[in-house]
């Protein structure tokens, strides 16, 4: 499996007032290196691959996290990033969150490759094979 690391220091505003990062924060840092892989892998953005693909952007569909320490201000986190399984449709995207060599939390995200669907929404593609060559 392809890994990219993804890095963030923690600020004191992604802090609760127990100085605890507030657990939406690594939601956002999981999407930004989610989008992040994608990108270290050579993966257009988003607008040009709706213009060549169709491909409006990949969705989540579901997660499930697990949280097994605490991080607070002033860390440096690191997020591992890479893809578990790919499926027709979708694919899952697994995460582990580091600071230094200690596990902070795990998670994997089931996610599509979307593309506008006719008179509104979106709807879930297969998986283009260029991208998923670049990915693997």
């Amino acid at each position: 499996m392809k890994e990219v690391i993804y890095r963030v220091r923690v600020e004191f505003g992604d802090c609760d007032p127990a100085r605890i990062v507030w657990f939406p924060n690594f939601f956002r840092w999981i999407d930004a290196a989610s989008r992040q892989f994608f990108v270290e892998c050579g993966v257009p953005s988003w607008t040009e691959t709706e213009k060549t693909l169709g491909v409006i952007g990949t969705p989540l569909v579901d997660t499930q996290a697990r949280f097994i320490q605490s991080a607070t201000y002033g860390d440096l986190l690191s997020f591992h990033v890479g893809i578990a399984e790919w499926r027709g449709k979708s694919f899952v995207q697994r995460y582990r969150v580091t600071r230094g060599d200690e596990l902070i939390m795990e998670c994997d995200e089931v996610r599509i490759f979307a593309a506008h669907r006719e008179g509104g929404g979106i709807r879930a593609v297969p998986i283009p094979a260029e991208i998923r060559r670049l990915c693997e």
